[in-house]
């Protein structure tokens, strides 16, 4: 049994990591912008750091919102956890990638040295799907179907992962559109979520 003063913890860690993710996700969109040349140098780790903190903090958000759905059928159980399951393992891959724009930026002394060194990291077998094309993909389908799911149960209000869809496609069509991106996942994800099993408004 968890006692109030754990699960006050838990309901105070859960609110901060549902406003933080999406802002340090727009910090990382504001500080790329700020550096033209993409790397290496104080730009790129700062942005990379926020990146990194920003995606972290979402192994938090998806159990956080798998809670959300509370008591439902089998069939509703399992896909919420599929969907978790899913986003966590998106969250690894986008961190996995951060983790090694950072080491690049680091040994990397120009552009041409970071893309040399990324094309050694890149030709490992596994690695471009894993990290750079499949895996990332699922962070954001998770984090949609389970939106959708508390949706159609009426835990979250409708227009919220409307917001994730439009946030995912903002990123996809240029990477320096990342702040309208995150915030249009701030949207979604603030006011933060309430302790389990209660709504988003």
């Amino acid at each position: 049994m968890t006692n109030p003063a754990q699960g006050h913890r838990r309901t105070t860690v859960t609110r901060a990591a549902f406003i933080a993710a999406p802002l340090c996700m727009l910090a990382y969109g504001l500080i790329r912008l700020s550096d033209p040349g993409h790397g290496p140098g104080p730009a790129w780790t700062a942005g990379h750091i926020a990146l990194l903190a920003g995606v972290a903090l979402f192994a938090v958000v998806f159990p956080a919102l798998r809670r959300m759905s509370g008591p439902t059928t089998r069939a509703g159980r399992l896909s919420a956890s599929a969907a978790t399951l899913l986003g966590l393992a998106g969250t690894l891959a986008v961190v996995a990638q951060a983790a090694i724009d950072l080491v690049v930026g680091f040994r990397a002394a120009d552009r041409p040295g970071m893309e040399r060194l990324f094309e050694e990291v890149q030709s490992h077998p596994g690695v471009l799907p894993a990290v750079y094309t499949v895996g990332p993909v699922l962070f954001y389908v998770g984090l949609v179907w389970l939106l959708v799911q508390l949706a159609v149960r009426r835990r979250v209000s409708p227009w919220r992962p409307v917001m994730v869809v439009l946030g995912t496609a903002t990123a996809a069509v240029s990477l320096d559109l990342l702040p309208l991106a995150a915030l249009l996942f701030a949207a979604a994800l603030i006011p933060p979520a309430r302790p389990a099993g209660h709504p988003l408004g």
